[in-house]
Formats: C-alpha cells, sequence, structure tokens
C-alpha cells in the first residue's frame, strides 16, 4: 500500500511540469543562446564555409577520397602493368598526372574553405565564453546578495538572542560568526551589540 501511495505523487500543476520538461522551454531573463546569437551573425556565405568545413573534416569524406584514390589508382596500374586485362589506362601509372592534378586542385580550393570555416567556428567560441563570462557575472552578483542576506540574518539573530536575554557571550557570537558563511567582498558581518 505505501508503495502505490509513493508512486503516485500529488498530482497538481508542480508535478506535471517538473516531469514534462519542454526542450524549447525560453531562457531565464537576460541569458542568450551562443547558438541563437551566432546563427544570427552568420552571411549565407559562411553557413556554406562551415558546412563544407564540417563535411570535409568527418569520417565520411575521409572514406570517399580514399575509396576514390583506391579505384583511380588502383584501375591505372592494372591497366598499365597487365596488358593480358585489356584495359586501356587513362592516367599511366608511374606518374598519375591526372590525378594529382585533381588532387591539388580540390586541395587547393579546399584549404582556404576549411580556413573560413574554422574562423567562423573559433567565433562561435568566442561568442559562447563572452556569454559564460556574462553568465558567471550574474551568478557571482546573485552569491554576493544571497551572501548579504546570510550576514543580515545572523547579525538579526544574534541581536535577537541579546535581546531575548539569552546567556550569550562572546565566545559563542564569534563561534557563531564564524560558522556563518564567509562574506563576499563588500559585505560586512558585523555583530551590533
Amino acid at each position: 500500500m505505501s508503495n502505490q501511495t509513493n508512486a503516485n505523487p500529488p498530482s497538481g500543476d508542480i508535478w506535471q511540469r517538473l516531469r514534462h520538461i519542454h526542450p524549447k522551454t525560453p531562457p531565464p531573463d537576460g541569458v542568450k543562446n551562443a547558438n541563437d546569437v551566432h546563427e544570427k551573425q552568420l552571411s549565407r556565405m559562411d553557413k556554406l564555409a562551415l558546412l563544407i568545413t564540417v563535411r570535409v573534416g568527418s569520417m565520411g569524406f575521409f572514406l570517399i577520397i580514399l575509396g576514390w584514390t583506391i579505384l583511380w589508382c588502383g584501375y591505372n596500374l592494372l591497366a598499365s602493368e597487365v596488358p593480358g586485362l585489356g584495359w586501356k589506362a587513362f592516367d599511366p601509372f608511374p606518374a598519375f598526372v591526372a590525378y594529382l592534378l585533381i588532387s591539388n586542385v580540390i586541395q587547393i580550393l579546399l584549404m582556404p574553405l576549411i580556413m573560413v570555416g574554422q574562423n567562423v567556428q573559433s567565433l562561435h567560441s568566442e561568442i559562447r565564453a563572452e556569454l559564460d563570462f556574462e553568465i558567471n557575472q550574474k551568478a557571482e552578483q546573485e552569491v554576493i546578495e544571497i551572501l548579504k542576506g546570510l550576514a543580515h540574518n545572523t547579525d538579526l539573530l544574534i541581536q535577537l538572542m541579546k535581546h531575548q536575554q539569552c546567556s550569550v557571550d562572546e565566545s559563542q557570537i564569534r563561534a557563531f560568526t564564524e560558522q556563518a558563511p564567509k562574506a563576499a567582498p563588500g559585505v560586512s558581518s558585523s555583530t551590533a551589540t
């Protein structure tokens, strides 16, 4: 019976919201998504360079180039060295001139394009770092406010204890204030006497 009550928590709005977190929940006020900020800054050419950089830097592209190289060189090697096959080599064996020309043209075109894509990716990292820094600053301000509140509550508690004429000596007050959270710079935790 107790398992049944634990399995069915109270049905309230809070339970539904906790269970069903929506992936497109808007961020809290003032918090920006680095992906959205970065995407708004991209031109069509930047998006194309980024797309090509991502595709070229994949194992799929590597396997395509590897397969193309094996087929090209393998066919021309067999056609040049094994005349009994009756194949005609369109790029004869020792030099593979056409293969080298095509490969170099591809490399020359991809090299600056990949560098542009990497610059776009590094811009995304910089935006993410700036937004992380902003969030850290906001979190630090909130922590300072919490520490100020805790220091104020500690002072009020000590004043309340003195007002109620509790037998509190200075060593107990010192121990109490030492156990209280350490105040951030600018937060005073002075005890009123």
